[in-house]
């Protein structure tokens, strides 16, 4: 007999997975690999490479998305979606990692964002799929401290793990190891019913949330893009090898310490006007960019990354939540599809942006590049945080 009660934990644990591989490409291994192959030549090509991925990302999130929601409405719990981006994701991964070559390093960076973005789009809409409305903030705040968890364990792998192809395969396991156990949960659970026709509603508060997210991660995608590098400048690394391991200390300890914030969110984000648990991650997450620009030490780093791991764990666990309420529930997968587009376009934006930017500046090879990339994204981050309270409380079911 299928299961009434889904079990948050087992349903996140997908996105443990997923996240290890963006928390190791996006952090480190782009960027490194992007040195390794092109040199002097690096910041432009990790543009490149970085704006191509989240292209094939954007496009290949609406169509599955839509695909899914049809497959859902012949009751289908998308496992096939979630199988299949993990067989093709742990294939590319590996060719990712053996690359040996710029054009072989973006064949396999867009192969594996073309395979983890199948399974995306559908695994997002897991919680409406399978947990009650009342639910919906525990159930988020998992969502998050795995996402957080994922991005602290595949950090830590691009860090310490040197051999190229263990790396991969560890990345690859854990992906697979993941997807089992989230689908075998699925494949026991009931649906719920889905009163609304499978079709997209594109309305204001939806248009709102949107453009609020999308705000808050070019902000997210630009620290995280340049951390590297701002390492590199402030702690003067004597080698490549030496500056992936600083940062990825750094990413480790704002993952963890954004799980700590989830957690700190979840009942709150069930409770409270999930507006104001959103802003208060975004305001922990801004003043902490703003020690990032003016630290010089190392105390001052790992303060910052610190509070911005802890805000960004809040601001997740509420801007989940609040999609949950906002998106129409008879197209979810299509709709998170959309609503993913959030995460995937700030992907093309931030690089892109802060490139123009700095050789607008003359900061394109300087030391002090990153801090003016950081600039950047505390703007970016504030006016995100205000265009959330375009949404009423009425739209979020408060």
């Amino acid at each position: 007999m299928p299961a009434t009660t889904a079990n948050p934990f087992r349903l996140a644990l997908y996105w443990l997975g997923i996240q290890a591989i963006w928390g190791a490409l996006l952090g480190i291994s782009l960027q490194s690999r992007s040195i390794e192959l092109a040199g002097a030549a690096a910041l432009i090509w990790y543009g490149r490479l970085a704006t191509g991925g989240a292209l094939v990302a954007a496009a290949t999130q609406v169509a599955v998305g839509i695909w899914s929601d049809s497959r859902r409405k012949r009751n289908s719990r998308r496992m096939e979606f979630y199988v299949f981006g993990a067989l093709a994701g742990a294939a590319a991964i590996a060719a990712f990692y053996d690359a040996r070559t710029l054009l072989q390093l973006a064949g396999a960076f867009f192969a594996l964002q073309l395979a983890l973005n199948v399974a995306s789009g559908p695994y997002q809409a897991i919680i409406p799929d399978f947990v009650e409305r009342a639910r919906v903030g525990r159930a988020s705040s998992w969502m998050a401290a795995l996402q957080s968890a994922g991005n602290a364990v595949g950090a830590l792998a691009a860090s310490f793990i040197a051999p190229a192809r263990l790396l991969a395969a560890t990345l690859g396991a854990l992906l697979l190891a993941t997807c089992a156990a989230t689908t075998l949960h699925v494949r026991v659970l009931t649906l719920r019913a889905v009163a609304e026709p499978a079709r997209i509603r594109i309305t204001r508060p939806f248009v709102d949330l949107f453009i609020s997210r999308a705000l808050m991660y070019v902000g997210f995608y630009t620290l995280l893009g340049y951390l590297l590098f701002y390492v590199t400048s402030v702690f003067g690394a004597s080698s490549l090898e030496a500056a992936r391991r600083q940062t990825g200390i750094l990413i480790v300890s704002f993952t963890l310490i954004g799980a700590l914030g989830a957690a700190v969110a979840a009942r709150p984000s069930d409770r409270l006007d999930k507006r104001l648990v959103a802003t208060a991650g975004a305001a922990a997450f801004i003043v902490a960019l703003g020690c990032f620009i003016a630290a010089h030490t190392l105390p001052g780093v790992v303060a910052a990354t610190l509070l911005a791991g802890l805000g960004w764990g809040i601001f997740l666990v509420a801007d989940w939540a609040i999609a949950c309420r906002v998106l129409p529930q008879g197209a979810m997968a299509a709709a998170m599809g959309v609503w993913n587009l959030a995460i995937v376009v700030p992907q093309i934006i931030a690089p892109a942006l802060t490139t123009a930017v700095l050789q607008r500046l003359g900061y394109a090879n300087s030391s002090g590049g990153a801090r003016v990339a950081f600039v950047l994204a505390l703007g970016e981050t504030l006016l995100g945080a205000a265009w959330l309270w375009r949404l009423s409380r009425s739209a979020i079911g408060e």
